[in-house]
This record gives C-alpha cells, structure tokens and sequence, in this order.
C-alpha cells in the first residue's frame, strides 16, 4: 500500500508520469525556495553585503542538507507561508556565524515569489521541449498529405472539400502560436525583492539620479544568480507576471486542445480517418481502442481556462501585500502548470503515433453523391444560366439526390436545361473555377461540361496545397 498522504495523481493521469509532474512536486517546489535563498546569499555577497563564505555555505546547506517538506507543510500553517519554517531549518543548516546572513532584508513573498518563478521557467521548458516533438511531426504529416483530400466539415456536416495536410498545418500553426507566447513569458519571468513592503529599504541606500542604488544592483545580482528577469519594480500586489504565464499556459492548452477536439471526432468508429498510434483498452469491451492522449489533452483544455480564470482574479491584490489572493495562487498555478505540461507530453505521443486512412476520407468524400462540390458547379452554371437559376438548379439537383438516390453527377449528365448548352471548350483553373481566357460562354451560347471533372472533389480544394507550404514556411 502506498502513502495516503502522497498524490501520485490517481485522479490525473494526463499528468501522471510527467516531466511536468516532477517539476512542479512539493520537493520541487522546496527546491526552489531554497535555490531562491541561496542566490539571494550569494546576489548579497557579491555586492559586499555579506561575507563570501556566507554566499558559499549557505548555498552549501541548501543543496545538501536534509528539509524535510511534510513537516515544513504542517508548520506552514503557523505563519501562513511555507518560507518561514524554511528560513528557521535553512539557518539552523549553517554555521553561526552565517545565519544573519540568511533570507537577509527579504520578507517571504521575495522567496515564494521567485520560487514559484523558478518552477515555472523549469516546468515552461519541459512544455517547450515538448511542443517541439508536436511541431516536429505535425509538420511530416502535414507535407505528407499535402494533397490527401477529405471532407471540410462546418457546423458537423460536410461543407466543401479539404485536405489533411491543410488541416495538420494549421494545429502545427497553433502549436507555434503557443511556443511563442510560451517563449515570450519564459524570458520575462523576474525574480521578487521588496523586501517587508515593496519599499527594499532593507537592502541598502537608494541611489540618485546617477547611481542606480544598491538595491537595484541588488536586484539585478539576484536575477542573475537565478537566472531570471530583472523587475523594474516589486510585484508583490502587482501581478503581471502570474497574469501574463496564465494567458500564455491557458492559450497552450486551447491550442493543443484544438488537435485533440479534431483526432477525437475523426476517430470515431463511423468515421475512422483518424486513429491514436496506440489506443486504449476498454474494461468491459475488448474490442475497443479507444483515442486515450487526445481525451486526455482534450480533458486538460476544458480545466485550463478556470484555473487561469483564478489567477487573474487574484491580481486584484490590496494593499502592500494581499490577504489570500497571493495564496490563491499557489495550488491553481501548479495545477495549470501540471496540466499543460501533461497535455504537452500527451499531445507530442498523439502526434507522433497518429495513423492517417486516407482511404476512409475518399469514401466519405462519396457520401452526399456529389453534393460537397455543388458550390463548385452552381460557380460554373452562373455566368450561364444567372446565379438566382443556378442556385434554385442545384437546390433542386441536390433534393433529387436524396429522394432518388442518385448522384449529383447523374443528375447533370441528363438534365435537359443543361443538355440544351452543348458548346465545346470550358476550360478551369487551379481553384476548380472557370477561366475566363477565351471570352466565358454566355446564357445562350452553350457550354460543354466535363460532368467527371465538375463532380470530382479533388479538383476542388481551392488553395489547400498552397496554404499548407506557406504554413510549413514558418519556424
């Protein structure tokens, strides 16, 4: 029996096992805390401030000594705050002489702040990584079947024709929109330090107008020694950075979200264009191999926007230092972080894995006998016979093919108004449109229609080929 006191994320498998998991662990968490206080040593030591042996064994102590998280957890609870009990085990961990010189100047949302900055830029990495093996193969499958022709869908039903690449080029297009938003907070993620109330008089003499001050050099050595972003001011009650890390991890998730919405209905048994590389088992139907990763991704875009929802709201901070808005942020964050990070993992095995039936999607182009190309033929009749009558036509062309169940071809090939127009010569261009080259016939003056190529959906995709190059273009 395991731990009851442990989340091995039962109830989470989209980020059960994830690089994301072990990132965002209370230990990780701790890690970061730690790492926080010892840069903030070190950041001090560098500008004179401390001894550079403080820097040094507080940095020592924090990486080898023993802290452990339950119990920091249960005290937490006294204060409010895990880093009061860490700064108190942190300091028994060095030599006298040096506790002074530790969390010196900072109040605990310096340290929680930047901790949390800490897990998110490690946590935004792994997701990055990730988004590059979906990028990666959504871009093969995408050139792969540039020209692999399949029913457009709008509103669930079959509109005109499309092509897969066309379609995998553009979840490529929002997986890139994704890692650059990602890229985008990644780099401005900053460390905190204000000290007790934004102020930083803890930390040394302001400075003038041609000295920054050794609290801005401060600041500036601490975010190097984290490696982080240097705020222009203390974000205690501003809260920009948790704000714009939410939009951008809530986009990511909608994003990913996005390709696993479309895998899932192209999956269906019905349907079948579309199957998970290694689908799941069922527990009660062993015939079942059911799209697992992009219910999982799917389940993860659904959560994403209310815990995004939360951290925005919490920027309404009062004061100097809120009271249970900065806490409301803690868990909602790690949870976002987790699910992105999953959904990134799963979305990258989805990708990978994906099997493409470009014969289901050929037959499914033969579903409405012809009639996903009638936007193509009523653009032909009308310079002939006048939009309004090559409207009402196909309309009622289109009726017939379901009451007599004949194809849309058939029914053009006899109809007598069209028989009736038998001049050779019309000639399409590259959209499935006809050319006005040679003068378009007229009302009147014929027209000779090649029915097989009018009706052939392939013939029909519009700029599908050049937009999926142009989408694959991009880096």
């Amino acid at each position: 029996m395991t731990s009851p006191d442990i989340d091995h994320g039962l109830l989470a498998p989209g980020r059960a096992g994830s690089p994301a998991e072990s990132a965002t662990a209370d230990t990780a968490f701790l890690r970061a805390m730690l790492d926080a206080e010892a840069a903030l040593t070190r950041a001090q030591a560098a500008l004179g401030q401390a001894p550079a042996e403080a820097g040094r064994s507080v940095t020592a102590a924090a990486g080898s000594a023993r802290f452990d998280a339950r119990d920091i957890a249960h005290r937490a609870r006294g204060g409010g705050n895990p880093v009061i009990p860490l700064v108190a085990d942190l300091t028994a961990s060095v030599p006298d002489e040096f506790g002074p010189y530790v969390h010196r100047g900072a109040t605990s949302q310096d340290i929680m702040d930047t901790a949390i900055m800490l897990v998110a830029a490690r946590t935004v990495d792994l997701v990055l990584e990730d988004l590059r093996r979906t990028e990666r193969a959504l871009s093969g499958l995408a050139a792969a079947h540039r020209d692999t022709v399949m029913p457009g869908r709008t509103l669930t039903q079959h509109a005109v024709p499309t092509t897969f690449g066309l379609k995998a080029a553009g979840w490529r297009s929002l997986v890139l929109d994704a890692r650059d938003r990602l890229r985008g907070v990644r780099a401005s993620l900053p460390v905190q330090l204000g000290g007790a109330a934004g102020t930083m008089a803890a930390f040394g003499p302001p400075g003038d107008e041609g000295d920054p001050g050794t609290a801005r050099r401060l600041t500036a050595a601490y975010a190097h020694e984290t490696g982080l972003a240097a705020p222009d001011l203390p974000w205690h009650t501003l809260r920009t950075p948790v704000a714009d890390l939410a939009g951008a991890l809530a986009f990511t998730a909608g994003a990913l979200g996005k390709t696993a919405a479309d895998v899932l209905t192209l999956s269906r048994t019905e349907i079948a264009e579309l199957s998970e590389g290694t689908g799941g088992d069922s527990s009660a139907m062993p015939h079942k191999r059911n799209p697992v990763r992009a219910t999982l991704v799917a389940g993860a875009a659904r959560r994403a926007p209310g815990l995004a929802a939360t951290l925005y709201a919490s920027m309404v901070a009062e004061d100097e230092r809120p009271a249970g808005a900065w806490h409301a942020e803690w868990e909602t964050l790690r949870d976002l972080l987790r699910l992105v990070g999953g959904a990134a993992r799963d979305t990258a095995e989805l990708a990978e894995g994906l099997r493409v039936h470009p014969d289901a999607m050929r037959e499914h182009l033969r579903l409405t006998a012809g009639l996903i190309v009638s936007e193509r033929v009523a653009a032909v009749l009308a310079p002939v016979l006048g939009r309004g009558r090559a409207k009402a036509l196909l309309s009622d062309l289109a009726a017939r093919t379901r009451t007599e169940g004949r194809t849309l071809a058939e029914l053009l090939t006899e109809h007598p108004e069209l028989d009736a127009l038998g001049v050779d010569g019309l000639s399409f261009d590259g959209d499935g449109l006809p050319l006005d080259g040679e003068g378009l016939p007229r009302n009147g003056e014929g027209l000779a229609l090649d029915i097989d190529d009018l009706t052939d959906p392939a013939r029909y995709t519009g700029s599908a080929g050049i937009l999926t190059d142009r989408a694959l273009e991009r880096q």
